[in-house]
């Protein structure tokens, strides 16, 4: 006899009311999860999985509404139910992993009290609630629980952050967690630590685990089924293998062709190859870098961290430099001191042949034409009031560049350049999408014509088909413009999908530099190795030769 799965979905439909309106958010959903069974819902953005998963834990805005079908778990009909049915599950029958772990976590308060919460749905209190706090801060990886419990989430790193959710989530010892997007911006090494205790939690307490991810390659390596969504419905499903090998939908094609780690089977393939090219004149030179940072201790009084020691990177012109390694390594310190928003402790920092370190404000302010920053999160880089218009010639004005009318038309162009129709210079960045707002950024910083951008995790925030887009507009303009390009980022397939050369960072120091042929292929560092080691999607052993299509 064929136990009943712990969550069964059956005919769901969801929807959104907007000026009176409902608008299809989920179609027609049959879904099942197992007791101790991993599924991934996999998609692009807009495609219904944090929808569904929402649904399931009574999370749905007050605008969203199932429509229609049935969605159980543990028993419970959720469609319908009371506020007050719903509480019971949260937490004792279904914990949550939200995305954003600065979100998800009270920043008022410390997190041994956050964790305690979740421990006292199970009758805890006082010195035992402490004990199952600390209990299952270890058991999520969280080092030295007993100093973390009274320290507030803004003291912690993303990865501890995103650790003590998972801490939260397992206290209350439920049978499902959902876990959305839990690692997408984290850093390899972290994220395969995340995944890994999330796997344990599986494997030991038989919990099941429901992960939301527009990452087919988290999924490959961690799924026992993969459900892929489009538009509000499920397009397909099967055993992570029998769908990277044989996948029946086109859409599903076009995912894995967009993740670099599936498409290459796994491995890392650098798009360029420089080893046997001379090396052009650079545009940007740090040498020597230090930064320390003023931190206090309560019982060691003011002392000084040092961030960065010694760091030396090399920007050749027309070329992309990446910066690569894990969270707290350096990397977007060494972004902010080459921008000139950060003055060096020691080192020399020369752009275009100028020395920067030192410089005043209003002296770096000229230079600034010449090198500009486009943001991890374009939402947050863009004035919500302002339209595309003027986002786009805002630095224009700002340096007095043109009249109205000759603004206009450079507008016009950039949109143009970034692939975006001339109709969109009079939306809000609350009309586009995720990849749409970034190709406004990236137009932006384009607006000046500098000769280098500074781009610090520019596709992180986004799903694998608009990351894939936003890659390939940036090698085009690179060809077309003859830009040059200081990359950061924490995803060693991206990198090598973009950049000719890469500088490794851990500590404050660069432990590895080169061509990025020649760092993923022969490693001499460890630490490189360790990172290489921990990018998903290199358990899949073949993908279709035709995938690309």
């Amino acid at each position: 006899m064929t136990a009943e799965p712990l969550v069964q979905i059956t005919g769901l439909d969801i929807g959104y009311v907007r000026h009176r309106r409902l608008t299809p958010a989920v179609t027609g959903l049959d879904l099942t999860v197992g007791a101790g069974e991993v599924v991934a819902i996999v998609g692009e953005s807009g495609s219904g999985k944090t929808t569904t998963a929402n649904a399931l834990i009574g999370l749905l805005p007050p605008n969203g509404r199932i429509t229609a079908g049935s969605a159980i778990v543990d028993g419970v009909q959720i469609a319908g139910a009371r506020e007050r049915t719903l509480r019971r599950l949260r937490g004792s029958v279904v914990g949550l992993i939200p995305q954003d772990p600065m979100v998800g976590l009270n920043p008022t308060k410390r997190i041994g009290a956050q964790v305690a919460e979740a421990a006292a749905l199970r009758g805890f209190a006082g010195a035992a609630a402490h004990a199952e706090t600390v209990r299952y801060l270890a058991q999520a990886g969280v080092p030295d629980p007993e100093l973390r419990i009274r320290q507030y989430p803004h003291e912690l790193s993303g990865g501890l952050r995103q650790r003590v959710l998972i801490a939260i989530a397992i206290a209350g010892r439920p049978k499902l967690i959902i876990a959305d997007e839990p690692t997408s911006a984290l850093d390899v090494t972290v994220q395969r630590r995340i995944l890994d205790h999330l796997g344990g939690l599986v494997r030991e307490e038989g919990i099941s685990l429901l992960v939301i991810t527009h990452d087919l390659a988290v999924a490959a390596d961690r799924a026992d089924r993969v459900v892929v969504m489009q538009d509000g419905r499920k397009v397909e499903e099967g055993e992570p293998g029998a769908i990277l090998r044989e996948p029946r939908e086109q859409y599903t094609r076009r995912l894995i062709a967009a993740a670099p780690r599936l498409a290459h089977g796994g491995r890392l393939v650098p798009r360029f190859d420089v080893r046997e090219q001379p090396v052009p004149e650079p545009i940007l030179t740090l040498t020597g870098v230090g930064k320390t940072f003023a931190a206090t201790d309560r019982r060691r009084g003011q002392r000084g961290f040092n961030a960065l020691a010694g760091v030396d990177v090399t920007v050749p012109r027309g070329r992309t430099h990446a910066l690569v390694g894990e969270s707290g390594c350096g990397k977007t310190t060494t972004l902010r001191i080459a921008l000139g928003l950060e003055a060096p402790t020691t080192g020399s920092i020369v752009l275009d042949g100028t020395e920067i370190a030192g410089k005043s404000w209003h002296q770096l302010r000229p230079l600034r034409r010449q090198a500009q920053l486009v943001h991890q999160d374009p939402f947050a880089a863009l004035d919500p009031r302002f339209t595309v218009r003027q986002s786009i010639t805002e630095p224009l004005v700002s340096f007095k560049v043109g009249g109205r009318r000759e603004r206009a038309a450079r507008a016009r162009e950039l949109l143009d350049q970034v692939a975006l129709p001339a109709q969109y210079l009079d939306r809000r960045p609350a009309e586009l999408s995720g990849g749409q707002r970034q190709r406004v950024a990236i137009a932006r910083a384009l607006a000046l014509r500098p000769q280098l951008l500074m781009l610090d995790e520019p596709v992180s925030a986004l799903d694998v088909l608009v990351q894939d887009q936003i890659l390939r507009l940036l090698v085009e303009l690179q060809a077309e413009l003859g830009l040059s390009y200081l990359f950061v980022s924490h995803d060693l397939a991206v990198v090598a999908e973009i950049s000719h050369t890469v500088s490794v960072m851990s500590g404050g120091r660069v432990v590895e530099e080169g061509p990025v042929a020649e760092v993923f292929t022969s490693p001499r560092t460890q630490h490189t190795r360790d990172l290489i080691d921990a990018v998903p999607g290199r358990a899949v052993r073949r993908v279709p030769a035709d995938v690309h299509g």
